[in-house]
């Protein structure tokens, strides 16, 4: 009894602790559970505390939320994210996710940029993606270590479905699969995953199979101007980022690049969620230095903190509504185009008929497809949307709830069904093998990076 009184005490000495503020400091897993179970116990009308899963080793993957509606998804609040510690040597981001958490909660209700985010929007913070990796590592450590991969020596950003190969990657390892089913379950809508290595914003998509994505050696998405716009927001909002000169020989115009353009990345994170899951990501590369000394971090936060929250702010870039038919009942499944923009998998509306379009200022032409209808086609004029903390909102509704054409759903989307129309994906086979099999070591000096 007196030593379950002594650690119960020593644990609500820890709570407190936090309170009075979050170090700049490296912090382990255990500290940054104890760290989120404070700041959702002392915030708790605007912030939730969830587990998307385990690791190998069964460390928790926390993910902090912050909202005006932080326990489930409202209609008309769009679902952000930011994922920490991928690469689990690559720390910088890890302790900039758990510093902007520390600055969203203490200034809320005081800054009108921070109370306008967490009013707009639904906010999810996961500082570390691969805990196990970070526990192997140690300072100093500027290029690699083993503390990359998870426990099971498996890199996480090569472990996820590729949207331009038929490879079987590995196994799909703990994390990697808590991630992807986290995705399928919200809304998500923009998102950014948080690296070391090097300083720059890179963007979609990461591969290519030579179709006609391939352009002078970039491979363009169908919102490849979205995905600019993305990465200049946050590489000219970070002090340096822009000057595209900071590590070394390596430099990137405007401090963006194209992932494919940079170095060909099979079965990685941003793509996945851009195809499969309708949320635009890019990766950010914070720091030359991947475990630089703890006494940079405070620099880093400073370097950072702007680019941080405009980004954020994307969130609200294009339309969003529903698709509801003459009663007003949601229809969720409803395919949601825009003229121009062929996406490999088509977006669709989710369970509460709910769509959301990231697009730069402009006039779009939409066409809405439910099987058995006819489609329906609207111009939009899309205004800037982050300015206002919000996106344009249109609603469709089909105004008969009988069917009155042959049209059907659009095709389901697979890699095999995207990939079979050119044979170029054949040869990715092996050279997936080979760079699976090469993984585990540090031979392949572009691999180390993101």
């Amino acid at each position: 009894m007196f030593l379950r009184t002594v650690l119960h005490c020593l644990w609500i000495g820890s709570m407190t602790s936090w309170v009075r503020g979050l170090d700049f400091n490296f912090h382990d897993s255990k500290q940054i559970e104890v760290y989120l179970q404070s700041v959702s116990k002392n915030y708790s009308t605007f912030t939730n505390l969830y587990s998307i899963g385990k690791s190998v080793q069964g460390r928790e993957l926390w993910v902090l939320v912050l909202g005006k509606y932080p326990m489930e998804h409202k209609v008309g609040i769009p679902e952000f994210k930011y994922v920490g510690n991928m690469h689990g040597d690559e720390v910088v981001g890890r302790e900039m996710l758990l510093h902007l958490i520390d600055y969203l909660v203490k200034n809320y209700g005081a800054d009108s940029t921070v109370t306008r985010l967490i009013d707009s929007s639904r906010l999810h913070v996961l500082p570390s993606m691969n805990p196990d990796g970070f526990e192997a590592s140690a300072p100093p450590d500027c290029v690699f270590s083993k503390g990359r991969y998870n426990r099971n020596n498996v890199d996480l950003n090569r472990n996820f479905p590729d949207t331009f190969s038929t490879a079987a990657s590995s196994s799909v390892q703990p994390e990697t699969q808590a991630v992807m089913s986290w995705i399928q379950s919200e809304s998500f809508v923009l998102s950014a995953n948080l690296h070391g290595g090097t300083v720059v914003a890179s963007y979609p998509y990461d591969n290519s199979n030579g179709g006609s994505e391939l352009v002078n050696g970039v491979s363009r998405s169908p919102d490849h101007d979205v995905f600019v716009h993305l990465a200049k927001t946050y590489s000219y909002n970070h002090t340096t980022m822009h000057t595209g000169t900071q590590c070394g020989s390596l430099t990137f115009p405007d401090g963006i690049t194209n992932g494919y353009q940079w170095y060909t990345l099979i079965g990685g994170m941003q793509d996945y969620n851009y195809v499969w899951g309708q949320c635009f990501e890019i990766t950010l590369e914070l720091s030359c230095c991947k475990y630089p000394p703890a006494d940079q971090l405070a620099d880093f936060w400073q370097e950072n903190r702007a680019a941080l929250l405009a980004y954020m702010q994307q969130v609200h870039l294009g339309v969003k509504g529903q698709v509801l038919d003459v009663d007003g009942n949601p229809i969720p499944s409803a395919v949601v185009e825009v003229q121009g923009r062929n996406n490999i998998c088509p977006y669709k509306t989710n369970k509460h008929g709910e769509y959301y379009r990231l697009l730069l200022p402009g006039t779009y032409t939409f066409v809405v497809t439910v099987p058995g209808r006819e489609p329906m086609k609207k111009t939009l004029q899309i205004p800037n949307g982050p300015e206002s903390f919000s996106a344009l909102k249109y609603d469709f509704v089909f105004q008969s709830n009988s069917p009155t054409s042959d049209s059907v759903a659009a095709e389901s989307c697979t890699t095999a069904n995207h990939n079979s129309n050119n044979a170029a994906a054949s040869l990715q086979a092996p050279h997936f093998a080979i760079l699976l099999a090469l993984a585990g070591t540090a031979a392949i000096s572009r691999l180390v990076n993101s």
